[in-house]
């Protein structure tokens, strides 16, 4: 044998026996890769680190308010007849005769006009609390809901029935009053507000022009087919199709 030919088969081995102690001491090491083969003087490399996260992608639009498990509300059934009236009690003891009263003619026409109102007023928080329990006044408007939601339609019929209207802001503060009640039930509420034969523009239910709005950014984008008006939490306005279930809250 030629001691070139010593010299490549000492090389040979050399290779051979490199690559199997590669394997043997990879064995020794973590079971997180591989061993090496016997294929050569090399050994298989750690693996890399995972790469970075992607930017976060933009905010959805906002949706509906969540439903509740509690069940819609009926309407107040009517009052019953009068009872019959009873026995006449006992005839109480003569009292002190009084100082005698004004005439009628000394009672003006500005002060029968404040007594009235008055009289009316407290005839319109009486219902408000009455059929509702929770109300907010502004000027001489109540504002009430029971907390109970329906579409625009059962809304509106069910405030007549019970002498007021489906709540109508028309100024900031009134705006304002029947934020705190969509607040307080963490639901949006139907206004009294419908759109007209022309798209996007708004009246009251008597068919006037609206005299103040307060709309959401971007609103009202229902191209006629979003026929009511909604509050937000926030108090702002959306066009809304009027099947939609919102709070029931009545004007009076």
């Amino acid at each position: 044998m030629s001691q070139w030919h010593l010299l490549s088969v000492l090389l040979l081995e050399w290779a051979f026996t490199g690559s199997c102690l590669g394997s043997l001491e990879n064995e020794e090491q973590s079971m997180m890769y591989s061993t090496t083969h016997c294929q050569g003087p090399w050994t298989t490399g750690l693996p890399g680190r995972d790469g970075r996260d992607g930017r976060d992608g933009p905010k959805g639009e906002k949706g509906d308010p969540g439903e509740g498990l509690r069940g819609l509300q009926g309407i107040p059934g009517r009052l019953g007849p009068p009872g019959e009236p009873g026995p006449p009690g006992p005839p109480g003891t003569k009292g002190m005769k009084g100082e005698p009263g004004e005439s009628h003619s000394s009672v003006n026409n500005e002060q029968l006009k404040v007594i009235s109102d008055l009289q009316n007023l407290l005839l319109k928080m009486r219902t408000a609390l009455e059929f509702y329990g929770s109300a907010v006044q502004v000027g001489e408007k109540f504002f009430a809901t029971s907390g109970l939601a329906s579409d625009f339609s059962t809304i509106n019929e069910s405030c007549q029935k019970i002498g007021g209207t489906i709540a109508t802001p028309r100024n900031e503060e009134e705006n304002a009053a029947i934020l705190k009640l969509v607040v307080k039930h963490n639901s949006y509420a139907f206004l009294g507000l419908k759109e007209g034969k022309t798209p996007g523009e708004f009246y009251y239910l008597d068919g006037s022009p609206v005299n103040y709005t307060n709309w959401y950014k971007g609103t009202p984008d229902g191209a006629g087919s979003e026929n009511c008006v909604e509050m937000y939490t926030d108090g702002t306005w959306n066009d809304r199709y009027c099947y939609k279930s919102r709070l029931t809250v009545c004007e009076f």
